[in-house]
């Protein structure tokens, strides 16, 4: 699971005709003709497209060597065009050195689809290495970068293609990009019939497709190509083909917290027909239900799987809760602060930001006075400053998310069970409550309960938040939201909110003087305000297993034999499980959302596989396994 190394952006030059160059690998970005009419001869054409996208629900694209996004641009515009489109369309591009923000604009500045090149731009993501989900046109055109050597990409990537495009420099000049072990990878994740195209007819290029199970032909010339070159991918029976995908009927999703409602909504904006049941007569009435709540990204001195893992979901949540506050849900999204330990100094933080390359987009050092500047009110340590942080009312945004979505309430789960091929929820009484092909749990602890063969160690901690609807004069109003060992946030209706704690295994549901107390003291010491007891509070559970990563996935099958790799588990068909996000709830749960949506539909996964792994249901009954004396894992 090692991780990515640094991107280097790519150095571009413009000749000039402003058309872009390519120093470092002595080549130039499209072909003389222009890049869309390179795009619409070599890889639309190429691939027999728009036709054949038409009249299904999805289909997948996968790019090597995304470049400056000009065959995205021309993609999408043919897609818009084609009254007979699919319903959704995936677009995966592998980047190895994306462009810098700049540079993309100068370069699309004169491209014949202006709206699209500038919705592009507009959301282009800061250069970190790793994958990076973009929508477009309400979400039925969905971008997937990633970002980082192709070889690895590749081998990272979750999908199932249903054409290629071959579009890195020439051979000759970039050979890792047309390498058999790449094909070999890009093979092995192509739909069966899947189609590629490419403008290189390069010798290396028609063996190694041949090889990875391409039946290749020579295409027409395109400007000064005298020969492009088509495949169909139509491996031997004994070649790897990526498993076929099953669409499922209706998702019953049991929890209407944060969690059910980030898992529903995603499934029903991938196409499923989503039904929402909760033990409460309404979403979001136990943790989710605060009101407000932090989302920002992390630095931490390991750059493990679980930075990785949470700096993805805050660029993602990032990328995605703006679009929920402007549409109405209480919150802003204008940064936050973050105040570092006692004793680290400006130059620490920094040394710690260029040791995993982090770019300014995603986090900056700030001294004292810089942090006070931005919080309006006076830090006295310095604190990590996340542009693109900032706080959301959960439970608002929970009843939006489910908005059109069908709910039912007072639905209490006692047992669940696959009967017939479908997953049957009852009563304490015993009582079939509902049915479906695919159950999704996201109830919190309580999903252990219910997959308790699953032998999550999932746990519940108390949190307690206070807050002041009376607020005294000498109150500091942050900025923004200002957090540290605890934190401080302004709801913008007057009210100011604090918390939380932890208490694991509390069941108290009282709000405690005590909670209150040290809630107090603990906003003294991060911005030296000494609150007077506050005029209310509230407490939730958070549920949260111990390494603290959210459980995300398919559930292991009861009677599943041990295996010693996630590959090899055998899964409970039609049974998933979102659940764990713990204290990170707002943070997690949009990319945790998109990435269960996307493993139940079989369309491309929004995280590399190996950080979804970190995520995966089954990685305790591994472990164990791994670790049983004498044991056989498979």
């Amino acid at each position: 699971m090692a991780a990515h190394g640094p991107l280097t952006p790519a150095r571009i030059v413009f000749d000039a005709n402003g058309r872009p160059q390519a120093p470092d690998f002595g080549d130039a970005y499209h072909a003389r003709i222009g890049a869309t009419a390179q795009a619409q001869a070599v890889f639309l054409a190429g691939n027999g497209l728009p036709h054949r996208w038409r009249g299904r629900a999805e289909f997948t694209i996968a790019e090597n060597g995304f470049g400056l996004g000009q065959n995205f641009l021309a993609t999408w515009a043919a897609w818009h065009d084609d009254p007979q489109r699919c319903t959704r369309l995936h677009y995966v591009g592998v980047e190895g050195h994306p462009a810098r923000g700049a540079d993309l604009a100068r370069a699309l500045a004169t491209s014949p689809f202006p709206a699209l090149a500038q919705a592009l731009v507009a959301v282009w993501p800061p250069l970190l290495a790793g994958w990076h989900a973009l929508d477009f046109d309400g979400g039925r055109i969905r971008l997937l970068l990633a970002f980082g050597d192709a070889a690895r990409a590749w081998r990272e990537v979750h999908l199932r293609a249903d054409a290629l495009y071959l579009d890195g420099f020439a051979p000759d000049r970039n050979p890792a990009m047309w390498s058999p072990e790449l094909l070999q990878a890009m093979a092995r994740r192509a739909a069966p019939g899947a189609t590629a195209a490419t403008w290189s007819v390069a010798r290396p290029v028609r063996e190694g497709l041949r090889s990875a199970g391409f039946r290749v032909e020579i295409g027409p010339p395109v400007g000064d190509k005298r020969e492009t070159l088509r495949a169909v991918f139509d491996p031997p029976a004994t070649m790897h083909r990526a498993p076929p995908v099953t669409p499922p009927g209706e998702v019953l999703v049991l929890g209407a917290g944060l969690a059910g409602a980030w898992a529903a909504h995603e499934l029903a904006a991938a196409g499923c027909r989503v039904r929402v049941l909760d033990r409460h007569a309404a979403p979001a009435q136990e943790a989710s239900g605060n009101a407000g709540g932090l989302f920002h990204g992390v630095v931490m001195a390991d750059d493990g799987a679980h930075a990785r893992t949470l700096r993805a979901a805050a660029l993602h949540a990032a990328r995605v809760l703006p679009g929920w506050i402007g549409r109405g849900v209480p919150g802003a999204a204008e940064g936050l602060l973050r105040l570092a330990g006692a004793g680290e100094d400006v130059a620490a933080l920094q040394a710690l930001i260029d040791r995993h390359a982090l770019p300014g987009g995603y986090v900056q050092a700030l001294d004292a006075a810089a942090a006070s500047a931005r919080a309006g009110v006076a830090v006295t340590q310095t604190a990590w400053w996340y542009p693109g942080g900032g706080w959301i009312a959960p439970g608002a945004l929970a009843a939006r998310l489910l908005a059109n979505i069908p709910f039912d309430g007072g639905m209490a789960v006692a047992r669940i069970d696959h009967i017939d091929g479908r997953w049957a929820l009852f009563d304490t009484d015993g009582r079939r409550l509902a049915t479906a092909d695919t159950l999704v749990l996201a109830n919190a602890a309580d999903a252990a309960h219910l997959a308790p063969w699953a032998g999550w160690p999932m746990g519940r901690s108390r949190g307690q938040v206070s807050l002041w609807r009376r607020v005294p004069a000498d109150a500091p109003r942050p900025r923004v939201p200002l957090a540290g060992r605890g934190y401080l946030l302004d709801l913008g209706d007057g009210g100011l909110l604090t918390g939380a704690t932890a208490q694991p295994g509390d069941t108290d549901a009282a709000a405690r003087v005590t909670d209150h107390d040290f809630n107090r003291a603990r906003l003294e010491a991060l911005c030296g305000w000494r609150a007077p007891p506050p005029d209310g509070g509230r407490v939730g559970w958070r549920a949260q297993v111990p390494d603290r990563l959210p459980v995300v996935g398919a559930v292991p099958a009861m009677n599943a034999p041990d295996a010693t790799r996630l590959d090899r588990v055998v899964r409970a068909p039609g049974l998933f499980v979102l659940g764990a996000l713990g204290s990170r709830g707002l943070t997690w749960g949009p990319l945790a959302g998109r990435l269960l949506a996307s493993q139940v539909c079989g369309t491309p996964w929004p995280l590399e596989a190996s950080l979804a792994q970190a995520w995966d249901p089954a990685r305790w009954r591994v472990r164990a396994a791994r670790q049983a004396p004498n044991r056989l894992g498979g």
